[in-house]
């Protein structure tokens, strides 16, 4: 898969030369204006905090495109919550990339034992349970900013979307150890809480100022659909992360891997069934976000399924893009300067999901049940 920087070419992996073309109706609404500036505001936060402690890691936090990610996910957001959702990022790649190390540090049990004290820290503020250090510091620093910011019931669905995250970050760790890859309709399940879908998204209806009345903000169709958005923002990041991880012993956690382990086939045989599970989600996505459009009392709900699209359509372009994934540290020791993945983004789904038996997925049953309410 040939990359867009000059002279460069993009990993291949178990995967083949190329990634399958992005099917994704949902229009692209580009990036945030202001993201550069923003983002140079919130690396120089991550700076003073110290959170990286050479250039090489500081080079490979850059590499993730932040600034991309966060304006293209809000492409018309108040500036000061992009910049405090930066500031956030920042803050967890460090502690995700500290768990992702491989040292005694990334345990089951040191993972969840921080979880539930980062949770504590930014629910009730001076609980006194963090170690000090320049995470911790950072930490209370950010929850300070954002308590601020925030509403109590803005602050709420943060601290839920944290807990989410938390505890599906706890439940691949235990997975990791065991040596375990886990059932397709297990992996479903929690794949969305492990890609911190409802913490971006908390972040998101600030910035956007959507204030969707609770009944319908937690309605089954409507998490229905946020579950949805996540899986397919989840598995895109599957492939576009596959080569980065494709050197894990065990194998990685991810969609194509899973289905690989359970159908007993290759990557490469995998792969068609992944995609088509995701474009099965796709076209649920936008299906049923046109229903609820169309029938909404409550002008809100119209620009609360605006931004999730944005969500899926933006880190589709975020990520292909990101030398982090284009680049992976496995392959390189500082990340290629301009890396891409050359990726096709249609509006119809692959054609080759007529010919694939996709398994059944119970975990995703109830979503169709939403689209006969």
């Amino acid at each position: 898969m040939t990359g867009t920087a000059s002279g460069f070419r993009a990993p291949s992996s178990a995967l083949g030369d190329r990634l399958p073309d992005f099917y994704c109706p949902v229009e692209d609404a580009g990036v945030h204006p202001a993201a550069a500036d923003l983002g140079v505001r919130a690396l120089a936060w991550a700076d003073r905090w110290g959170l990286y402690p050479d250039a090489t890691e500081r080079a490979w936090a850059r590499a993730i495109h932040n600034p991309d990610f966060v304006g293209r996910i809000m492409p018309y957001g108040d500036e000061e919550t992009l910049l405090l959702f930066m500031e956030w990022n920042y803050w967890a790649w460090a502690v995700d990339d500290w768990q992702d190390s491989g040292t005694a540090a990334g345990r089951t049990a040191v993972v969840v034992d921080h979880g539930q004290r980062v949770l504590r820290a930014l629910e009730a503020p001076g609980s006194a349970m963090l170690p000090p250090g320049v995470l911790s510091a950072a930490l209370d620093d950010l929850v300070a900013r954002t308590r601020a910011r925030f509403t109590p019931a803005q602050l709420w669905r943060l601290c839920a979307g944290t807990r989410d995250w938390l505890s599906g970050v706890a439940w691949q760790t235990v997975n990791t150890e065991r040596g375990r890859m886990p059932t397709l309709n297990d992996f479903v399940a929690v794949r969305v809480s492990v890609n911190g879908t409802r913490f971006s998204l908390a972040f998101s209806e600030v910035a956007n100022g959507t204030r969707l009345p609770p009944d319908l903000h937690f309605s089954p169709a409507v998490q229905a659909l946020t579950e949805a958005a996540g899986f397919i923002v989840s598995s895109d990041n599957d492939l576009f992360s596959y080569a980065m991880d494709d050197h894990l012993d065990p194998p990685a956690q991810n969609l194509v891997n899973v289905l690989a382990h359970q159908e007993g086939c290759s990557a490469v045989d995998a792969l068609p069934v992944a995609v088509a599970l995701r474009d099965r989600a796709m076209t649920y996505f936008v299906t049923q976000c046109e229903r609820l459009a169309a029938r909404a009392e409550d002008p809100e709900l119209p620009r609360h399924l605006d931004a999730l699209g944005h969500y899926v359509s933006g880190c589709i372009r975020w990520m292909s893009a990101a030398p982090r994934y284009a680049s992976p540290r496995n392959r390189h020791p500082l990340p290629v300067d301009g890396a891409a993945y050359d990726i096709t983004v249609t509006d119809r789904p692959a054609a080759a999901g007529d010919r694939v038996r996709v398994p059944e997925v119970p975990a995703q049953d109830w979503w169709w049940a939403q689209l006969d309410g």
